[in-house]
């Protein structure tokens, strides 16, 4: 036991080319972490890590050794997941990642979730920023948008379409926009992304600009569909953000039919031949289910 200790305290390390991150993915110390990569080192003979106040690398031995230990850990993985699949409720934590919206999303489904699983204790994790699945302990994310990350499987979960968005009490001061092309000459909130700063673009039909002219750019979405319902501006939005406000009266849909940008949301976890069953049930159930509000 010690040994599989110390292996996969390596395999962590490696990894994360960090003791912190590592020791933080396995719940322990970071001293402990380098005293069982140390005791490893000891063992085997030979220096698996150059070492420096400010990085860390693997060394040739280092590197061939990771391939190995990779294989038997995820073997070890697999055999642990297919003895458990059948016979074990799943439990334990399960750490997701979504953006920040992302409570319109689950929050139609999670009742009924924790229902049908009470021993999954969920971590939810609610931010725009891109983070790194496996280097950061995560089990699942969901995100929309291309996957480029091989080190990843997805599975779609459910489609979702932009509209535009705008109050009576807008409308009825400046009018409603007959085309596309009249947008230009109206007040428009613009939606900056967080992580790049970059506006999103009004994708419409008729419309050559990747944008109108805007009344103010922000980078939060709650904020844009907050000051579009105080009569701020048209905004352009994804529906299920908006559902609820549109329900209520506080917005109208502006240009029905205009919009033809079509997005997709993933459930994407890291690659592997099987499962814990906590993580696969949760990705069954929200695809079963569909996630609601598109």
């Amino acid at each position: 036991m010690d040994s599989l200790t110390s292996l996969t305290s390596f395999v962590r390390t490696a990894e994360t080319l960090s003791f912190v991150q590592a020791a933080r993915l396995l719940g322990i110390s970071a001293s402990a972490v380098g005293k069982n990569v140390a005791r490893l080192e000891q063992k085997l003979g030979v220096r698996l890590f150059n070492r420096s106040t400010r990085s860390v690398s693997l060394t040739a031995e280092g590197a061939v050794l990771l391939v190995r230990c990779q294989q038997i850990l995820e073997q070890l993985q697999d055999a642990e997941a297919e003895l458990t699949r059948n016979v074990a409720l799943p439990s334990g934590k399960l750490r997701i990642s979504l953006p920040v919206m992302g409570y319109r999303l689950l929050l139609p489904l999670l009742p009924a979730f924790t229902r049908h699983y009470p021993e999954i204790e969920l971590d939810l994790d609610f931010s725009d920023r891109m983070v790194n699945i496996i280097d950061e302990g995560f089990d699942v994310a969901i995100r929309s948008g291309d996957i480029a990350d091989s080190r990843l499987t997805a599975k779609k979960l459910g489609s979702f379409k932009f509209v535009l968005c705008a109050s009576d009490a807008y409308l009825e001061e400046y009018g409603s926009p007959m085309s596309p092309a009249d947008l230009n000459v109206h007040k428009c909130i613009l939606y900056r992304f967080p992580t790049t700063g970059l506006i999103q673009p009004w994708e419409l039909k008729g419309m050559s600009d990747s944008a109108p002219v805007s009344a103010l750019a922000v980078n939060n979405i709650e904020a844009v569909i907050r000051m579009s319902a105080a009569g701020m501006g048209i905004s352009y939005v994804p529906d299920f953000v908006v559902r609820e406000a549109l329900q209520k009266g506080e917005l109208r849909e502006v240009l029905p039919g205009s919009c033809v940008r079509q997005g997709q949301f993933s459930a994407l976890w890291a690659t592997r031949r099987h499962l814990s069953p906590r993580i696969r049930a949760f990705i069954d159930f929200m695809s079963e289910n569909g996630i609601q509000g598109f």
